[in-house]
Formats: structure tokens, sequence, C-alpha cells
């Protein structure tokens, strides 16, 4: 199914999922993008070997971190012609079922379609989600809500969708190629006046999953707030680093080198 006839493509992130990548895979939604393709962060074990098998088309590249994973993966979709690239743990943890309406939600005008785990407050504990990232997520979640302006109801989710349009505006040049990313562009997309929706999402606690750790995560919760703290700074007037950045020209799209994506 393509959504008002732009190409939509589902990116597997992967790193060392072997053991589950074949039950992620099967449980992307039948016609739901036009097509499936996998990118993968280095994997040492025999990740490639199953998507092979699994007939699924797959890139890789030296190890660069999970941003930079990310930050492949929306270049590889929109050189793959994209109009909406769909990245999806491939570790399971985050419910594919979501992606139908997200795309929907994405052909609506949306840059940036987040899936939410806490459109029910409820539901991430249900779902055997630990009491310290729940009471951290809502915390780091309040906070960013209030200073980006973005009525979203979490700001940490691995599922996402971008729009080629997003990648055309924002440079990713001075990002991070850790965790950070993932809020660094909602930041950015922000700055940048790109529309940020969500729709719901399940998500399983339950299996082995490649999500960040307890250590990183404080590490993250500090770099976000520093982020932050560069917005406001961005928005005043002054340009910090990471807010300097130009549009991403075709050359950077297309021929860069991908050590500096």
């Amino acid at each position: 199914m393509s959504i008002e006839r732009k190409k939509s493509i589902c990116v597997i992130l992967a790193y060392n999922c072997a053991n589950v990548l074949e039950s992620t895979y099967k449980r992307i939604p039948v016609g739901s993008v036009d097509e499936i393709i996998l990118v993968d962060d280095s994997s040492t074990d025999n990740t490639l070997e199953v998507a092979r098998r699994l007939g699924i088309r797959f890139f890789t590249h030296e190890h660069l971190g999970y941003g930079g994973n990310v930050k492949y993966s929306i270049k590889k979709g929109v050189e793959l012609g994209a109009e909406y690239i769909v990245d999806l743990h491939g570790d399971g943890q985050y419910d594919p079922s979501a992606i139908p309406a997200a795309l929907v939600k994405a052909s609506e005008g949306y840059d940036m379609v987040l899936g939410s785990r806490f459109t029910d407050l409820g539901q991430p504990l249900r779902d055997n989600m630990s009491f310290a990232r729940y009471f951290a997520n809502i915390g780091l979640s309040v906070i960013a809500r209030l200073i980006l302006g973005v009525p979203l109801s979490e700001f940490h989710t691995g599922f996402r969708i971008y729009s080629k349009h997003l990648a055309e505006t924002i440079s990713f040049n001075n990002t991070s190629n850790d965790f950070l990313f993932s809020f660094e562009i909602i930041a950015l997309a922000r700055f940048n006046n790109l529309n940020i929706g969500e729709v719901p999402i399940r998500c399983d606690y339950k299996e082995e999953h490649t999500s960040i750790s307890i250590k990183k995560s404080i590490v993250y919760s500090f770099q976000m707030l520093k982020t932050l703290g560069l917005y406001l700074l961005a928005k005043s007037g002054y340009r910090t680093k990471l807010f300097m950045g130009q549009r991403l020209t075709t050359q950077y799209l297309y021929g860069g080198d991908q050590k500096h994506i």
C-alpha cells in the first residue's frame, strides 16, 4: 500500500539481532510499505545470513553506533526514492503493526511521526517497562514538551517515520552517532518548524533487546538536557554548533563519506 502514491520504505535497523530478525520481519503488516530493507551496523553475529535467507535486501557499513545507523538508514531511504522512511528496530521491541497508522499520520503533512508508548499511561507498565525507565521517560518528556512546545506524550521512542522533506531540510553533520541522535533530530525538526506527530505503539520488554543500558540512559538524560539548553540558545539568536547546519546538499545525500553522515 502506497500512501497517496508516495513511496514508503521500512528500514529494519539491525545490530546483532539474528535470533529475532525473522520474527520481526514477519510481523510487518503485508503491503503496508512499498519496500523493506535492512541496514546493518556491522553485526558480529549472522544477522546478514538470516536477512539473505529471508530475501531481505540489506546494506551494511562500518560500526557507527545507533545514531549513525539511523542517519545511514535515512540517507539510504532517500537514495532509493522513498518519500517516507520507517525506522523499525530489528530486535522486535516495537510492534510493527503501528506502521499503517503511522504512515497515514505522515501523509497528513507530518515530517516526523513517533510511535508513542505513553498515549495510555498505564500501558508501558502493563508491557513490563521498568519503573525507573517509566518515570524517567515521563519526567524527561514533560521537560522536553515544555521547552520545545510540541504536544507529544513521549520523546524517547525508537519507532520513527521520517519524511524526505525532513531529510532535505535538516543537516545531520554535527549530530551524535549514539542514542542522543534520536532526541537531537526532534529538537532540530522543531527548530526548523517541521511538523511532528505521534501514534500509539506497544513495546515488548520481556525478551532481550538492544535497548540503551541504565548507565547510558543516565548519560543520555544529561545530554538531552544539554541539547534543550542549546535549543534555547539557538532560539534566542546564539547559534551553537548543533543548530548551525545548512540544508543538506545533493552531494551530502548521495555522495558523502559515510564517516561524516
